[in-house]
């Protein structure tokens, strides 16, 4: 045995199940330049950066219908009234629940395709069991956030649309530096398809 520690094992946690009402229109399912939506390359993302993929969209919705692929984990965000915090709890549970084979999740939103692999790849040797890791991009942080299963019972318990800025407040985040302005860049308008 050499002594080494296994790598750190990494679930992306993909959260789509907003309205896009701001929008206008089911962004998740725009098109981008690349031929794939919104998601599907958010989803792409993932894959090739982190060891599993969960994606958390609307209940009764059909993951086909939004090109999720059967190799990713679906789990569905009851009721009608979907925020980002009852999102991210949904997910921790059925984490919680499932018992993976993995010490961390990564928090991914389904609008933010244009994160940098090698910042996930950062955030990646960083990231622990009782560790928050998180980007920083000139002084802003963003996503995706990192949380070692230390943190999902208490994710688990979030509720309405406030996200994990509370357990951010009260766990303070190791910060990576990185020149990728992708992790702030979110579509929440047709605008922001397009870069400044």
């Amino acid at each position: 045995m050499s002594g080494q520690s296994e790598p750190t094992r990494v679930i992306a946690l993909v959260l789509a199940a907003g309205h896009s009402r701001r929008f206008g229109a089911d962004k998740r399912r725009i098109r981008l330049a690349n031929g794939l939506t919104l998601l599907e390359t958010t989803l792409a993302l993932a894959s090739c950066c982190f060891d599993d993929v969960w994606v958390v969209i609307r209940q009764g919705e059909r993951p086909a219908d939004l090109g999720i692929d059967a190799a990713y984990t679906v789990v569905n965000a009851p009721g009608d009234e979907i925020g980002l915090g009852t999102s991210l709890s949904v997910g921790a549970r059925a984490l919680i629940e499932a018992k993976p084979n993995a010490t961390v999740v990564a928090v991914m939103l389904g609008d933010m395709p244009w994160v940098q692999p090698a910042t996930c790849q950062a955030l990646k040797r960083i990231a622990s069991r009782k560790r928050i890791a998180r980007p920083r991009h000139a002084g802003q942080p963003g996503h995706p956030v990192m949380f070692g299963s230390d943190f999902w019972p208490v994710l688990a318990r979030l509720r309405g649309d406030q996200g994990a800025r509370e357990v951010l407040g009260m766990h303070p985040p190791a910060f990576i530096d990185v020149e990728d302005a992708g992790i702030l860049r979110d579509v929440d308008v047709p605008d922001d398809l397009y870069p400044p």
